[in-house]
C-alpha cells in the first residue's frame, strides 16, 4: 500500500483525534484528489505536447467571433477560473445567462455546465465557441481560423493526424485536465500537520459535516456530488429541467466544487451572491417557501461566530493554479 492509501486509510482516526470530540460526526467522503482515479479521453494521459496545444487554444482571442475573447476571458487564472462578474459578457456584447464557473479539478468530474448538458470535458471546451451568445463561432469557422496558423496546422497533425473540431475539443481539454488544486491547508490537515488549518477552520470543518449540512451537497475530494438541487435562488432559469424534464428538478443546477471558493466571487449560478458571507446567510435562512426548493434547504439557526468559521474552513480549501500565459503563434 503507497502512503497516499495509507494516510486516507488513517483519516477517521486523524480528524477524531484533532478535534477531539466525541461527539464528532461521520468524516464522510472528503478527502485529497488522487490522479490514479481521473479517467482521460482514450484512456491516455495526454502528452506535454498536446497540454500545451491546448493552453494555447485556451488563450487565444481567434477563437471568438471578433477575436476579443478566448476561455481564460470567462476563466481567467487570476479571478479563480472565473471572470469576476456576475454574468459575463459574449464576444458580440452579449450579457451571458450565468455565472462562469470554476475549472478547478474537473478531471474528476463526470458532467458538466450549470444544467449537465455535457457529457464530458471536451465537449464542455466546445461548447462556448459555437454559443450564439458567447463566442459565437461554427465549427468551420474555428477550422478556418487556426489552419491559418503553420504551428497549429503542424501540431494538429502531428498529434492527431488532422485537425477537426472534435480534435480543437481534445486539445482545450486536455489543458483544462490540468488544472488540478489538490495540497490547500486542508489537504495538509488531512496528511496529519494538525496546524495546517485554524482553530476557526477547525471549527468549521466540523459545522460543515455537521449542523450547517454543507457534505449533503459539497461532498466528495472536490466538495461536490455531482448532482442537481434547486436552493432556493429565484432567477426564472429552469436550469437542470430544460435538460431532464423532471419536475424535481426546475430551478435545480450543479453542485459546484468548493476548491478555490474564495477566489471566484460573485456566487450561485446567476451571480447573484457577491460574498461568502452572503452564500452562509442565505443557506441560513433555509430559502423558506420557495417553491421547488430542495429538501435539503432547512434553517440552520447558525450564530455569528459559526457563521465565520464555515467561511474560515472554506478559506482553507485554497490551493491557487498559477497558469503563465503563452505566447501564442501567429
Amino acid at each position: 500500500m503507497d502512503c497516499k492509501k495509507l494516510v486516507l486509510a488513517a483519516l477517521p482516526l486523524i480528524f477524531c483525534t484533532q478535534l477531539q470530540a466525541k461527539d464528532m460526526p461521520v468524516f464522510g467522503n472528503l478527502a485529497t484528489p488522487d490522479v490514479d482515479d481521473i479517467e482521460y479521453i482514450d484512456e491516455e494521459e495526454p502528452s506535454d505536447r498536446e497540454v500545451k496545444l491546448g493552453k494555447m487554444l485556451f488563450f487565444d482571442n481567434r477563437l471568438s467571433k471578433h477575436q476579443n475573447q478566448s476561455c481564460a476571458t470567462c476563466h481567467n487564472p487570476e479571478l479563480g477560473f472565473s471572470d469576476g462578474v456576475a454574468k459575463g459578457i459574449g464576444s458580440g456584447g452579449d450579457i451571458l445567462g450565468r455565472n462562469a464557473p470554476h475549472l478547478y479539478n474537473l478531471a474528476w468530474s463526470g458532467i458538466f455546465f450549470w444544467d449537465g448538458r455535457a457529457g464530458s470535458l471536451q465537449e464542455q471546451a466546445l461548447g462556448p465557441l459555437v454559443s450564439d451568445v458567447e463566442m459565437q463561432m461554427t465549427p468551420k469557422d474555428v477550422l478556418q481560423r487556426l489552419k491559418k496558423v503553420p504551428f497549429y496546422k503542424k501540431e494538429f497533425k502531428e498529434l492527431y493526424g488532422e485537425m477537426t473540431f472534435e480534435n480543437v475539443g481534445k486539445a482545450i481539454a486536455a489543458f483544462e485536465m490540468t488544472i488540478v488544486s489538490d495540497d490547500s491547508a486542508f489537504d495538509k490537515y488531512l496528511a496529519g500537520q494538525k496546524e495546517a488549518m485554524s482553530m476557526s477552520a477547525v471549527r468549521g470543518l466540523k459545522l460543515f459535516i455537521g449542523k450547517a449540512r454543507c457534505v449533503k451537497c459539497h461532498d466528495g475530494a472536490n466538495f461536490t456530488d455531482d448532482s442537481f438541487h434547486n436552493i432556493g435562488i429565484q432567477s426564472g432559469d429552469k436550469g437542470r429541467y430544460a435538460i431532464d424534464k423532471n419536475k424535481e428538478l426546475m430551478g435545480a443546477f450543479k453542485t459546484p466544487g468548493l476548491r478555490n471558493i474564495i477566489m471566484s466571487a460573485p456566487y450561485m449560478h446567476d451571480g447573484s451572491l457577491a460574498s461568502l458571507e452572503e452564500v452562509v446567510e442565505h443557506y441560513d435562512q433555509g430559502a423558506v417557501n420557495v417553491k421547488n426548493v430542495s429538501p435539503l434547504i432547512v434553517p440552520l439557526n447558525l450564530n455569528p461566530q459559526e457563521k465565520a468559521d464555515l467561511i474560515a474552513f472554506m478559506a482553507a480549501l485554497t490551493d491557487p493554479v498559477v497558469i503563465e500565459r503563452p505566447i501564442l503563434p501567429n
